[in-house]
């Protein structure tokens, strides 16, 4: 990789391991850190950089590991520090970095901070999580609601007050706005600095702080209630989260982080639209914030040139030098070849698509587990589900469950490999079908991926070069990746119809693709995809769209 090892990061191919569901070696039915261990081989024959760890720590489990009852241990359900330990060694024997996920902004219930904090309003954490009176009425404080349903408080008899939860009531919300709290959580991630971890994956990292004054929120423009869940996108959430402040935090944070080497912080921004591209800018201005951002944006249902031109471009403009994360699927939401599945003619195609498209974009970029097969939503029944919001809210909300069931090694071996025992969610049919054994051959999507990732990392332009886009009308993505004198034209069929461009001057085309190149006409198939090379930059033009016979 070209440039200082200081900057690992800025283009570096992030590989996110669920724990849970990656490999289990204990025969319980959840994935473990041994079994991470023994599969890291593969997950580096990828070609990626690094890996994410999702929680690990100590935990009831009621939120699958955000809720942490305890910061600095690891859960016996995965293993022991010892494991751990062995684990981030191996990853750096096979040249993989290890990053980490915290979840600061709130712990479990049964963290020994919280059971403190709740018994009084004058034990020595008494401040530490967010207190509130009732109104005269015993009403709430105000009316701000949870991500996962309902008011966001809940009344603490012992107190006589209520408490601030964002997500679930047994994860409350630890109060940013007192200094020893801070203090407490920037030695937490100090421990697990001197461990040897390369990297922190900061959950929720714009809801560490809430508005002092506990206002409420404004009614969102225009909201609607498409199903209960839903409630909490009718507000314009202007004093629950995202305040000024908490650049602050983010700066003590850096300054950390700082004192190690080749240390790197990518935040989840949890907000919508624009906002979200906004804050990931703001987030990463300067070098004194995170070192990069990821939010939503490409992790929803939209599926365009124009959304995906507009979300990179409002993050150029708002940090031109900051520096971003992009992904399509992770351990929140439905995977992207069943979000995208009406744009596509099969969902290995949209797999290799949105590879191609992935490793082109100028930043750090993700691959949740699975990914690399083409991997597709597991369909699931209420008795089978295990995540909260669903459990509440079936069948309108269908939960995080689909997108976490378990790695798929073996197609025809129990639960594909992942457990000799009962699987935490099933292994079905659709998912073992596309298990790793059964893509070790030219063709496949997990071989397309070794591909891309290589191409990527033998590119300048694609690892460093800035990004312009190129005017062309829907269904056609595409733009151009600039390094000193070379360029990249990188180009994508937004479609499950064949198109052709007419290119104005010669081109090659370069590394994996699935298009054809006829003297000066481009023919690219369904969710066809394709970089150019080229001394002189050729103009590009929509001969026509095809509509299949």
């Amino acid at each position: 990789m070209s440039g200082s090892m200081k900057d690992w990061h800025h283009s570096a191919v992030i590989y996110q391991i669920y724990p849970r569901s990656f490999q289990d070696d204990m025969g319980n039915g959840i994935g473990t850190l041994s079994g991470i261990r023994r599969r890291l081989e593969y997950v580096a024959g990828l070609g990626v950089d690094a890996i994410w760890l999702s929680p690990f720590f100590e935990s009831p489990q009621k939120d699958m590991g955000y809720d942490v009852s305890n910061y600095t241990a690891v859960d016996p359900l995965f293993g022991d520090m010892a494991a751990f330990d062995a684990l981030v060694s191996r990853a750096h024997a096979l040249g993989l970095k290890v990053i980490i996920d915290q979840v600061l902004s709130h712990s479990s219930d049964l963290h020994p901070w919280f059971r403190e904090s709740r018994v009084s309003r004058d034990n020595q954490k008494a401040d530490w999580y967010v207190w509130a009176d009732p109104q005269p009425d015993g009403s709430p404080p105000n009316n701000w609601l949870s991500v996962f349903g309902g008011p966001a408080w809940e009344f603490e008899p012992q107190r006589g007050q209520y408490y601030l939860h964002n997500f679930l009531a047994s994860q409350p919300d630890l109060n940013f706005h007192c200094e020893a709290v801070q203090e407490a959580l920037l030695d937490t991630v100090r421990f697990w600095l001197e461990r040897g971890v390369d990297g922190l994956r900061l959950d929720t990292v714009n809801y560490y702080l809430h508005d002092v004054q506990l206002r409420s929120n404004p009614a969102k423009p225009g909201g609607v209630v498409e199903s209960a869940a839903a409630t909490y996108g009718m507000q314009d959430h202007l004093y629950d989260k995202t305040q000024p402040e908490n650049v602050q935090f983010l700066k003590r944070l850096r300054t950390l982080t700082d004192q190690y080497d080749d240390i790197m912080m990518v935040g989840e921004v949890g907000e919508e639209g624009a906002k979200s591209i906004e804050v990931m800018a703001e987030y990463t201005r300067g070098n004194d914030r995170l070192h990069m951002c990821y939010s939503f944006a490409m992790l929803s249902a939209h599926f365009s040139a124009a959304h995906f031109r507009n979300c990179i471009e409002t993050f150029q403009r708002g940090a031109p030098d900051g520096r971003a994360k992009w992904s399509f699927s992770n351990h929140d939401v439905m995977r992207h070849t069943s979000r995208w599945a009406e744009h596509a003619v099969d969902t290995d195609a949209l797999a290799k698509q949105a590879c191609a498209m992935l490793m082109s974009f100028e930043g750090a970029v993700g691959i949740y587990q699975g990914e690399e097969l083409g991997q597709i939503e597991t369909d699931l029944s209420y008795e089978e589900l295990t995540d909260p919001p669903a459990l509440r809210y079936w069948p309108k909300v269908k939960g995080r469950d689909g997108c976490r069931t378990p790695m798929t090694w073996e197609a025809s071996a129990p639960s594909a490999g992942f457990t000799s025992g009962q699987a935490w969610l099933p292994v079905k049919p659709p998912q073992s079908a596309k298990a790793v054994d059964q893509q070790d051959m030219d063709g496949s999507v997990l071989s397309f991926y070794r591909s891309a990732i290589a191409f990527r990392k033998s590119s300048d332009c694609l690892r460093d070069g800035t990004t312009v886009f190129v005017d062309l009308p829907e269904p056609t993505f595409a733009f151009r990746r600039i390094f000193g004198e070379e360029t990249l034209t990188c180009i994508f069929n937004l479609s499950p119809d064949p198109i052709q461009l007419g290119l104005s001057g010669s081109a090659l085309i370069t590394g994996p693709h699935a298009a054809r190149l006829d003297g000066q006409t481009l023919h690219l198939p369904a969710n066809g995809h394709v970089y150019l090379a080229h001394e002189e930059t050729p103009e590009l033009k929509l001969i026509k769209k095809m509509t299949p016979a």
